[in-house]
């Protein structure tokens, strides 16, 4: 007689299974979670012929409403955002601790709370009193702002499915259970279940959600990687800790573009925007350092000026050291490579080391022709005007190639009193800034002995 009941050993922390009991489970790394459960293959399969099939729906004729984005008044996040936060879209907000993802969404729930929206703000790590504490403190109008101190899923779904508001944020996911789950809450189970959940509840009620996540030490969410497929938008809150601003970053949008970014500056009341960053990254002195260039680089559709720095000094060790700092490194070896080739510029004795400053990562070809300039400046001990913006991809072959949204840049530039700029060969024309306009690398030589 055939056996049709197979035991498995199932993780009650992630769903994972296994033909063998472990102590551990291989999967999430939980001591102790691994439970036996009996599966009848017999009747495996019996109901799926009762099955109906699914009404299919013609594209061409269904009719599209439109909704308007809630905006929030606050310019950084709608840009961000795409325009507005899509009624019925599930937000993540994810960030380290103490970046100020709370605070954001505390000024998120002010900007809507004054345009008579009703916003519900629930927490399971904080109790009334240290939300209001926190909400008075940056200056909140609470009128339309209210609190749920709860955790099960179900009662907060009752609750917002009774009194239907316009937003309504959960501090935090991970902190938040289902009771169709065994497992405890902010386990990989109960994280991608309330997800669900939320997601449910936002495209059946036309609710807007925001999730907030904790990071791990990875800087990766916590939580299975399901969590940012499940929903709409992803937006990382990030620190820069040499300024003291806070970068607002998307990384998926289904209602929007992902290149925007927010720049924010911490104060005592909260967050204040920075509408015109451009410059933040740019030192406020005229110093003239030799190896010391500006650039440009574009997030989404804005244009920030930054500091690039160079430093070369005679190799002591046989071997040239190449040390970068917010550049690619391999990047800086092709450009070595094209200096000492189609320049002519002995540097195989010179130890280069080159600098992003403000501590910001950059990976963008339009920095070439800056870098380069700076290399050979240091090397020469010759300053480059503070007021002169550098920009162009360099080739292998040492041609100067245009850049993308190079007008812009130049624009920005003259915004902030720049007087020359260093492009490639093109038919830009802009009014107060004065075009050097160069074709190969060694024009730069020539540029510099004048």
């Amino acid at each position: 007689m055939t056996n049709n009941i197979s035991t498995v050993y199932v993780c009650s922390n992630c769903d994972a299974q296994f033909s063998k009991w472990n102590g551990r489970c291989l999967e999430c790394g939980a001591w102790g979670t691994l439970q036996v459960q009996n599966i009848d293959k017999k009747n495996e399969n019996k109901g799926l012929l009762k099955i109906s099939p699914v009404e299919t729906l013609e594209l061409d004729k269904i009719e599209i409403n439109k909704f308007e984005r809630i905006k929030t008044s606050i310019t950084e996040i709608d840009r961000v955002l795409g325009g507005g936060i899509i009624p019925g879209s599930l937000i993540l907000l994810g960030g380290e601790p103490g970046v100020g993802k709370s605070t954001i969404v505390a000024q998120i729930a002010d900007a809507l709370s004054k345009n008579d929206k009703i916003i519900f703000y629930v927490s399971g790590e904080e109790s009334a009193h240290q939300i209001k504490d926190r909400l008075e403190r940056l200056n909140c109008n609470l009128k339309n702002i209210k609190f749920i101190s709860e955790i099960n899923i179900e009662k907060i779904i009752s609750t917002v499915e009774n009194l239907k508001p316009d937003l309504v944020i959960i501090d935090s996911i991970q902190t938040v259970y289902t009771s169709n789950l065994p497992s405890e809450s902010g386990s990989l189970n109960q994280i991608r279940a309330s997800a669900v959940k939320f997601l449910e509840l936002a495209k059946s009620k036309n609710i807007s959600i925001i999730l907030i996540g904790h990071i791990t030490k990875d800087g990766q969410l916590a939580g299975p990687k399901s969590l940012e497929h499940i929903v709409d938008t992803v937006i990382y809150l990030e620190t820069d800790k040499a300024n003291n601003f806070r970068v607002l970053r998307a990384v998926k949008n289904r209602f929007g573009s992902i290149n925007e970014i927010g720049i924010f500056e911490m104060t005592g009341v909260g967050f204040k925007e920075i509408t015109n960053p451009g410059g933040i990254f740019l030192e406020l002195n005229d110093n003239k350092i030799p190896g010391t260039v500006i650039s440009s680089i574009m997030e989404g559709s804005r244009p920030f000026l930054i500091e690039v720095q160079a430093l070369t000094t005679k190799t002591f060790f046989g071997y040239p050291q190449r040390k970068t700092s917010g550049f690619d490194l391999n990047r800086l070896q092709v450009l070595l490579a094209v200096l000492i080739k189609r320049a002519k510029i002995n540097l195989s004795n010179q130890d280069v080391i080159l600098n992003i400053a403000g501590g910001i990562k950059i990976n963008e070809p339009e920095l070439d022709l800056a870098v380069c300039t700076a290399i050979v400046s240091s090397l020469l001990d010759q300053n480059i005007d503070r007021k002169t913006l550098i920009l162009g991809e360099v080739g292998l072959g040492g041609e100067i190639r245009n850049v993308f949204k190079l007008e812009q840049r130049l624009l920005e530039a003259e915004k902030l009193g720049f007087e020359k700029a260093i492009i490639p060969e093109c038919n830009i024309k802009v009014k107060k800034i004065k075009l050097i306009k160069i074709k190969n690398i060694s024009e730069i030589l020539n540029y510099m002995k004048k």
